[in-house]
């Protein structure tokens, strides 16, 4: 596990424990670089906030001419939905296409990237919905496709590129990458008491949008200082409205843009964003305070097959409780 606390804006020390494998005495480091799973959400969002700023996108533009060759096979209610729906899990979409044998498919596929995420959203967007459109949040891997996909067509270059170029490469996020087989010497997920090293265990290169990008906790937090600092009015990559965008519930909901915003995050004050990610092989969970510049960050690699997931929020909710007060109750009726 690694953690690292943010204070007033500043990094603290990484802590770390534990073992980069199972069975081996090589220990965990810092600077060693974890999967963060969907909490890379937020990084899509941001690299597409980016594209909108620079003319190469409208947030209100609708889905059937944003990609307009797959607009044959979308079921009716997605030709409407705009980026503020696909990044905020409102466009009604399933959470993943569930065809497992043509998703697996994709493990071994040798096509450049942005041709592999057409073809999978050629299916998915045929998916029934499972909501309307602008309602309720429904969270939906799809969605996050389709915005990386859409933003792909407007600039000419792949997601991953878009996302060096965006957002790791301005905030000096050097030890960024999708690539999912790790070297010798790094953390590796694991999963039912094993190395998570079988084919089927991880997803798809194409799937990263929705999350897999593997960094530093360091890294990491570059990304979460910037966006509270935008919230202040001095992040380094977008404009102030626009991070308020980003980190503002879409409709009547909590769900942001590739974040979520908590009134009493792990019982304390808000408001705050957070998210968690997990692949099933590793698992961590981000909480901010963007008011304060208070934060937090815990990566661990297993997840909820042995018990990631809960030793990761246990140390979560140990760790927040220097960084937020606690939340404020209801006072008693009086007799």
């Amino acid at each position: 596990m690694a953690v690292l606390e943010i204070r007033n804006g500043f990094p603290q020390v990484e802590a770390v424990s534990g073992k980069r494998r199972i069975s081996r005495p090589d220990p965990v480091k810092v600077g060693d670089r974890w999967n963060l799973g969907s909490d890379g959400k937020a990084m899509t969002a941001t690299m597409v906030a980016r594209l909108v700023e620079e003319g190469k996108l409208r947030w209100d533009t609708p889905l059937a001419q944003l990609l307009p060759e797959l607009a044959a096979d979308m079921q009716p209610q997605y030709r409407d939905v705009t980026l503020l729906e696909l990044l905020s899990h409102r466009a009604g979409l399933p959470e993943n296409h569930d065809d497992l044998p043509y998703f697996y498919t994709f493990l071994d596929d040798k096509r450049p990237l942005p041709t592999q995420r057409l073809d999978y959203l050629h299916k998915a967007v045929a998916d029934a919905p499972i909501a309307p459109a602008r309602g309720e949040m429904h969270y939906s891997n799809t969605g996050l496709i389709l915005a990386a996909a859409v933003a792909e067509r407007a600039a000419g270059k792949p997601f991953e590129q878009l996302m060096y170029e965006e957002v790791f490469g301005p905030l000096g996020m050097k030890s960024a990458t999708f690539a999912q087989p790790v070297k010798p010497n790094e953390p590796v997920g694991h999963v039912d008491g094993r190395v998570a090293d079988q084919p089927k265990d991880s997803n798809p290169q194409m799937f990263m949008p929705a999350g897999g990008v593997r960094m530093s906790i360091a890294d990491w937090a570059r990304f979460c200082i910037d966006q509270m600092n935008g919230d202040q009015g001095h992040g380094k990559l977008l404009k102030p409205e626009t991070y308020r965008l980003l980190h503002t519930g879409q409709g009547a909901t909590h769900s942001a843009l590739g974040w979520g915003v908590a009134a009493t995050p792990l019982g304390r004050q808000g408001p705050a964003l957070t998210h968690n990610g997990s692949d099933g092989n590793w698992y961590a969970i981000v909480v901010l305070f963007p008011k304060t510049g208070n934060g937090l960050l815990v990566a661990a690699n297993a997840a909820d097959s042995m018990g990631g997931d809960k030793a990761t929020l246990a140390v979560a909710r140990e760790l927040i409780e220097d960084l937020a007060p606690p939340k404020l109750t209801e006072p008693a009726p009086a007799l």
